[in-house]
């Protein structure tokens, strides 16, 4: 096993950040871990990356502690939101990043080259869109051809091609190998790439699966319709987890369609358009965390 962590406790200042959290990432697995603001998902990646020590339990990569100099040489790391020295290249950056990790030249060279930086290697960090910054990022997490490649909301202000190129070389990452763990807001994301899900609430793993295994979780259903009755009406409905409505059109999440589906049909028999699908995994995890959509994203 590439990740184990065991147990895991973190608190601050009597806060509970983690409450007993087990997470593993094998060897060519990608494990994306899901939760709303406050789950405990920051403090949990930054004991996985050996900046914060917990408070109990224990975190092991390939075997050692990430406290470790030569253990956290095996691990390339991703976070948001991480300045570059504005006077400083690509190159200086990359081959910066590779002297601390114990890597030469030639593998800042080739990180380089793999995410497409090899013709902007004299351009300064400040210079660089949004996008590259982010490319770079990635090169300096890949330069010491890491075992294990965690990755903080890496994708946050990308736009869609950006995201789509990203996401690709992380899907060769992955058949090269590399275990990866991921942490976003993005749900959709997750469910196309996440060989595992983790869904992580108040500092405790709540549910653990595939992406369909999570969907089966609960017995989750999309209803949309036209229909006059209240959205109010309708939240107070057993089993409905949120309501979104406008321009006369309704489109709610539930635990089950049954009850929801006959309120709307007895109070406006009128109630046209009317579809039961299966939820999508954003309302799976609403469901679990209990949250509403705006919080969990």
């Amino acid at each position: 096993m590439l990740l184990a962590v065991h147990d895991l406790r973190h608190t601050y200042g009597g806060e509970v950040a983690l409450a007993g959290v087990d997470l593993s990432v094998d060897a060519g697995e990608f494990v994306a871990l899901l939760g709303p603001n406050g789950a405990g998902k920051t403090t949990l990646v930054r004991s996985v990356i050996g900046l914060i020590q917990p408070t109990s339990g224990s975190v092991r990569v390939a075997g050692g502690s990430p406290a470790r100099a030569e253990v956290r040489r095996r691990l390339g790391v991703v976070q948001q939101d991480v300045g570059f020295p504005s006077t400083l290249t690509v190159r200086e950056i990359v081959e910066g990043a590779a002297a601390r990790a114990g890597a030469g030249k030639d593998r800042a060279k080739a990180a380089m080259t793999e995410m497409g930086l090899a013709d902007l290697a004299r351009r300064r960090a400040s210079n660089l869109s949004g996008g590259q910054q982010q490319r770079l990022q990635l090169a300096m997490g890949l330069v010491a051809d890491p075992a294990l490649l965690v990755l903080d909301e890496p994708t946050v202000g990308l736009d869609a091609a950006s995201r789509k190129a990203f996401w690709a070389t992380l899907e060769e990452r992955r058949n090269r190998g590399t275990g990866i763990l991921l942490t976003t807001h993005i749900v959709e994301e997750a469910a196309a790439l996440a060989d595992r899900i983790v869904v992580l609430h108040k500092g405790r793993v709540v549910a653990e699966g595939t992406p369909s295994e999570l969907q089966r979780t609960l017995p989750g259903r999309r209803v949309t319709a036209r229909t006059s009755v209240p959205a109010e009406v309708l939240r107070a409905v057993d089993g409905v987890v949120s309501v979104t409505a406008g321009d006369g059109e309704v489109d709610i999440a539930a635990t089950i369609a049954e009850p929801v589906v006959r309120t709307m049909l007895e109070l406006d028999p009128t109630t046209s358009d009317l579809v039961v699908a299966t939820a999508p995994l954003d309302d799976v995890l609403i469901a679990l965390t209990n949250e509403t959509k705006e919080m969990v994203a």
